[in-house]
């Protein structure tokens, strides 16, 4: 089968508004243009990732052009960092002024020096060859050496913008609109100078801006946070208005799907189900399903593991990968139950039905016949009489399952999903090939230059420490431990229990990480600790690393006064604590 990427551009034009912003897109361009007396004002378009904001500016900026007397022009405060942010966009507002006005204007007010340098700048810049320097650049350096230079420029952009607004051929005033995006992408220090340009510089009448951004990452909780509180009142006076652009309904949701599919040549292999999994579960984010999209296209294509089993599997894997990632993190694990998580979690829906009050299942049906399993799990099988308490009994089994399954078990489409998966030839074989190319997650850096912790240059913020590590597959930690090492930590390891008493004997240990399960044992990183901790071999911190949390052996942990990490991350961040705890 033939599939096709999907581009990530902003939707221009009619034909690619999947999702209807074209009726918004024409009311914002009504109010920006019928506003134009009320000039100078900025609007900001705001929404989160992938929500949509740029199309919708595009298809207001596509509007607005159509109409007499407004102009407008694009500018992308992620291209440019810091104080280069000011200069560039007063500079694209200074080009987007026509030569006409402004040679007319500089006859007028060649007795001001100031006024005359600005426009003989973007004379020249209009004037000149694609690729020659702009003049803007040297005057922007002797304009912006000082305050009073600073003042200079307001006054001249400001008589400059008056003129080319009055200039109009016909009878209202021409407007030009600036739209300003990727703001909320930014450093904070470009976020000041694009503010600083648009409230400082071209709060001017004749400019309106329309600035793309998530008002939530621009705010004092967000990427802002450190701003003093004459900061954050001055960021509040920048917008005078916004939009929020709507989480699109679900129907709109469902078409975008499909038609993207189509686009994609995907749609007959998704079907309905899988069509309406991915329009629930994307959070209706536009940006996200086409990725979740592409990156089927892609792994179908490229993905060695795939070129023994079909797209079906590929595109239920990987939506099981991205749309629930808690599940899919618990699937790869080689921890826990006799079958992999998704054998574990059909029996566990089977197990709900059996034992629900009364039982999901026609009358008079043997209810052994799918709980046999539970023996695995060191619990009674109850006769065909169902004697015994059901409820206790499911009570028992959720302690010992993945902590998601229950909710998981609310959720029909994802039954369904993984219901499907399993129903595939060689379904098991793949989750193997799966477990055995799962890639390791990615260690959290260490500390920057200059922070405490380093030797020669080398970030060192666990020097000294001691760390057990003990596993009866060490090699699937060896990245890990490689890491803490160069971080200043020594890391011994042991893959049993003798050995682990052996390391004790001989060292001061700061910190134990440990496995849970060792072959058929279960829980013998557990019982180990509760050992040490009895017979007086370890009281330190510990952390139990693994892909399986169930609530058994959280509470477990817990009475131990032990830690457990599910992620790279995590596991880093309790290494950093018991650093701190060991510290003199």
């Amino acid at each position: 089968m033939d599939f096709s990427l999907l581009n990530d551009e902003p939707v221009t034009g009619p034909q690619d508004d999947l999702l209807g912003a074209g009726r918004a897109a024409r009311e914002l361009a009504r109010l920006v243009h019928d506003s134009r007396a009320a000039s100078p004002f900025t609007l900001a378009v705001d929404a989160g990732w992938g929500m949509g904001k740029s199309s919708l500016m595009r298809l207001v900026d596509a509007e607005l052009r159509a109409r007499q007397g407004v102009h407008t022009v694009w500018y992308n405060a992620w291209t440019s960092t810091g104080a280069d942010a000011l200069e560039g966009l007063i500079t694209s507002v200074l080009e987007r002024f026509d030569r006409r006005v402004l040679r007319r204007a500089l006859r007028r007010v060649s007795g001001r020096p100031a006024f005359a340098g600005v426009l003989r700048a973007a004379l020249t810049v209009l004037a000149a060859p694609l690729g020659a320097a702009t003049p803007v650049d040297r005057l922007w350096q002797d304009l912006s050496a000082d305050a009073r230079s600073r003042n200079r420029m307001r006054e001249a952009l400001r008589e400059l913008t008056a003129e080319w607004s009055a200039s109009a051929a016909h009878d209202t005033r021409r407007l030009l609109v600036v739209f300003v995006d990727d703001l909320d992408r930014c450093s904070e220090e470009t976020v000041l100078a694009v503010c600083e340009a648009v409230k400082v510089y071209l709060d001017v009448p004749g400019l309106a801006f329309v600035i793309g951004c998530d008002r939530s990452v621009l705010g004092p909780s967000g990427l802002l946070r450190d701003l003093s509180p004459a900061g954050s009142a001055f960021m509040e006076k920048v917008f005078q208005t916004g939009y929020r652009v709507p989480v699109p309904a679900a129907s709109e949701v469902r078409a975008y799907v499909e038609a993207c599919a189509r686009r994609a040549g995907i749609r007959d292999l998704l079907g309905d189900h899988l069509a309406e999994v991915i329009a629930q579960r994307s959070a209706r984010n536009p940006r996200r399903i086409k990725r979740l999209i592409n990156g089927f296209c892609l792994e179908s294509a490229l993905n060695p593991v795939w070129r023994s089993f079909g797209p079906e599997a590929v595109l239920r894997v990987l939506l099981l990968q991205q749309l629930y990632p808690d599940f899919y993190r618990v699937l790869l694990a080689r921890d826990g139950a006799d079958v992999h998580a998704a054998r574990e979690f059909l029996r566990y829906r089977a197990a709900r039905r059996a034992l629900a009050v009364p039982p999901v299942r026609p009358p008079g049906e043997d209810q052994t016949a799918d709980l046999d399993w539970l023996r695995a799990y060191g619990l009674a099988v109850p006769g065909p009489d169902g004697a015994g308490n059901p409820g206790d009994l499911l009570a028992r089994l959720e302690e010992q399952l993945p902590t998601g399954f229950p909710e998981l078990a609310l959720d029909a489409d994802f039954g369904r999903l993984v219901e499907e998966l399993m129903a595939l030839d060689g379904a098991d074989e793949l989750v193997e090939r799966l477990r055995q190319g799962v890639p390791q997650p990615p260690v959290p850096a260490g500390p920057g230059p200059g922070e405490p912790g380093r030797a020669g240059g080398v970030p060192r913020p666990y020097a000294g420490m001691e760390i057990l590590w003990v596993d009866d597959h060490p090699e699937r930690n060896a990245r890990f431990a490689d890491v803490l090492e160069e971080r200043g930590a020594r890391v011994r390891v042991a893959a049993d229990r003798a050995g682990a008493e052996r390391a004790f004997a001989a060292d001061r240990i700061d910190l134990l990480v440990s496995d849970v399960q060792r072959g058929p044992d279960r829980g013998a990183g557990l019982s180990d600790l509760a050992r040490w901790r009895e017979g007086g071999h370890y009281r330190g911190p510990a952390v139990f690393f693994t892909g399986r949390v169930t609530p058994s052996r959280e509470a477990r942990a817990r009475a131990l006064g032990a830690r457990v990490a599910t992620s790279a991350e995590a596991l880093f961040r309790r290494v950093g604590e018991a650093y701190e705890q060991a510290a003199p």
